[in-house]
């Protein structure tokens, strides 16, 4: 219960907290109501970096979500050229991360990492089509246990400014292992194939759980 009520931090969120507590204290300095809104930027800064175990169905028949958000897309489209995979066709499903959402990425399947791509770009908001194209983002390119190719992009958003990758290339993964974070509202792409699709439009996701597609 202590565990659900206050979760694990990721690493990259112990500064942050650092430095809305300063403000909280200078806020109180000047007012009691100031200072009730450094406490509240605080809190919410805990809950954004929350970094929460999740139980993992560890199945190579499934695809599991690599964000926690709302699914913003689920369509055939064309690989991601950055890599190579243009004239390659593709099922993607996009899962927008608000700012209230877990931002630890999880990969959806088990594999080893042939590539990993950063690209830089612009900040327009994540759940624009043009995001996929047009904003920062991070390329983990994955073989599964049955040599298909997984593609997962970290996308950063409108308020996001800093994509953190903490895998590497040739790394074997584990379905559900953690490959990173985006800070402060981003997306999540998932490109797949020799899968079928499992969600739709408007369901929520959960990073690690929810089932995205089936083989």
């Amino acid at each position: 219960m202590f565990s659900k009520i206050f979760p694990k931090i990721h690493a990259e969120g112990y500064k942050f907290l650092v430095i809305s507590g300063i403000i909280t204290i200078v806020f109180y300095s000047f007012s009691n109501f100031l200072g009730l809104i450094g406490l509240v930027l605080t809190i919410w800064v805990y809950y954004f970096f929350r970094d929460p175990d999740r139980v993992i169905i560890d199945d190579n028949n499934y695809l599991v979500s690599p964000a926690d958000g709302e699914i913003i897309k689920v369509e055939e489209v064309d690989g991601p050229k950055e890599l190579g995979l243009e004239n390659k066709k593709f099922n993607k499903i996009s899962v927008f991360m608000n700012v209230f959402d877990c931002h630890v990425n999880r990969t959806p399947c088990a594999g080893k990492i042939e590539e990993i791509l950063y690209k830089p770009g612009t900040f327009v908001n994540a759940s624009l089509d043009k995001a996929s194209e047009d904003n920062e983002r991070n390329y983990f390119k994955i073989k599964d246990t049955d040599n298909n190719d997984i593609v997962v992009v970290q996308i950063a958003g409108l308020v996001a400014r800093r994509i953190v990758c903490e895998s590497n290339k040739d790394q074997e993964l584990k379905q559900g292992d953690r490959i990173g974070m985006i800070r402060f509202g981003s997306r999540a792409d998932v490109y797949y194939e020799n899968y079928q699709p499992l969600v739709k439009v408007g369901q929520k996701a959960i990073s690690g759980e929810t089932l995205l597609a089936k083989k």
